[in-house]
């Protein structure tokens, strides 16, 4: 009668543990990145009261006579299955679609999470919102190249950083009046390296036949060529380009431009000329920044428009990410039977892709937990059962003296 019993407290105790991962997994049900986990059990050790015997000539084989005697845990493993992306917006939160692990780094070691809700600390660093620990990836050269076989390194927005753009080109839009006997002038502005404003004046000289010269002027600046139309006014074609001495007036480089004189004409109107293009920007601050989809580029917008690749994030996989080890706060660390992690871009291998606006809701499902909180309830009850009848039964032989 006690095997009974002991094989019924061994059945208790595990769908107590049964419940336990029930509830853990609907306990996390909204928790962003969250991998439910599911139970197996395996019978325990059984008793053998007799072997069996094999077949002989005059008798047939015996199987053999066992009792098991209880139940025990086999395996509580995750499930790396997707999850839900929720839109949120915010360009700081990052999601995952497929497989692949963002890397974060403490003090000591790399962890590893499917949580993206990122946020940037005082000195502009993206930090996981709730833990501070800081993403890995890359950081982009001065070339604005990225070596992605190159250390990780924590990804730094360059705060309160500026960038300008140097003209190189711009475009005239406008008539040359062909009746003209006298030199035309506009005034245009350009940029140099670091984003000073440089006023430049072109001269439009009328020549023989349909053609024109022009003479760049400026503090600085030289220039000069010709510039021809056909019968009807069209432009046919232009040569030189525009000098600019920056070097001499601010500290910036010297730099040359073209002016593309192509949708100028020559007609019986009086002379207007602008500059409708230059491609040159004055100074911007860094103001915000994207990260791009599937390559998971962090790109730098700036206030006056440009933009500049700041670095790129770095994504992990394993063999077994079912053999990570759950440290907590959404993180896992490398564990005995997970394999090492294999760091490289989105996109690349089986990594997956990053989507930037969204965050990974949790894999739970609702309808399967539930089905198993009955069963695990059920098994429990049937268990206790077992123990109560078990009692009932000692009870009848100690009754037998009366």
């Amino acid at each position: 009668m006690l095997r009974s019993m002991f094989t019924a407290i061994s059945s208790l105790s595990l769908h107590q543990a049964f419940m336990d991962v029930v509830a853990n997994n609907l306990a996390n049900v909204n928790t962003y990145g969250f991998k439910s986990s599911r139970v197996t059990f395996q019978d325990q050790f059984a008793q053998t009261l007799w072997s069996g015997s094999a077949p002989s000539d005059n008798l047939g084989g015996i199987n053999p006579a066992q009792i098991g005697l209880g139940v025990r845990l086999g395996v509580i493993s995750p499930t790396f299955t997707q999850g839900m992306l929720q839109a949120t917006n915010r360009n700081t939160d990052l999601a995952i679609q497929g497989d692949g692990f963002f890397i974060y780094r403490n003090a000591v070691t790399n962890l590893y999470s499917r949580d993206g809700s990122l946020e940037m600390d005082s000195e502009g660093y993206l930090v996981n919102g709730a833990t501070g620990l800081r993403i890995q990836g890359w950081m982009a050269a001065d070339d604005g190249t990225i070596d992605v076989g190159a250390a990780l390194q924590d990804i730094q927005l360059p705060l309160g950083a500026t960038l300008a753009r140097q003209t190189t080109n711009s475009q005239l839009f406008g008539n040359l009046d062909s009746r003209a006997t006298s030199p035309y002038q506009v005034a245009i502005g350009v940029y140099d390296s670091l984003g000073n404003l440089h006023s430049v004046t072109l001269t439009f000289t009328p020549g023989a036949g349909n053609t024109w010269t022009w003479a760049a002027s400026g503090a600085g600046v030289s220039g000069s060529g010709n510039l021809t139309f056909d019968a009807n006014g069209q432009y046919v074609s232009s040569t030189g380009n525009v000098s600019v001495a920056a070097s001499g007036i601010t500290g910036a480089n010297n730099f040359t431009f073209t002016v593309d004189m192509s949708r100028l004409t020559q007609l019986a109107s009086e002379s207007d000329l602008s500059m409708t293009f230059q491609d040159g920007l004055a100074a911007g601050t860094f103001s915000t920044f994207f990260v791009t989809p599937q390559t998971g580029e962090i790109v730098g917008v700036y206030s006056n428009g440009m933009q500049r690749l700041i670095g790129q994030l770095a994504l992990a996989n394993f063999v077994n990410p079912a053999g990570l080890l759950q440290q907590g706060q959404n993180l896992y660390m490398v564990g005995p039977n997970s394999g090492d992690p294999a760091i490289g871009q989105s996109g690349t291998g089986t990594r997956g892709t990053i989507a930037a606006g969204y965050l990974e809701g949790s894999n739970v499902d609702l309808g399967q937990e539930f089905t198993n909180m009955i069963v695990a309830q059920r098994g429990f009850q049937a268990s206790s059962r077992i123990i109560t009848t078990s009692d009932e039964m000692l009870m009848e032989i100690v009754n037998l003296k009366r």
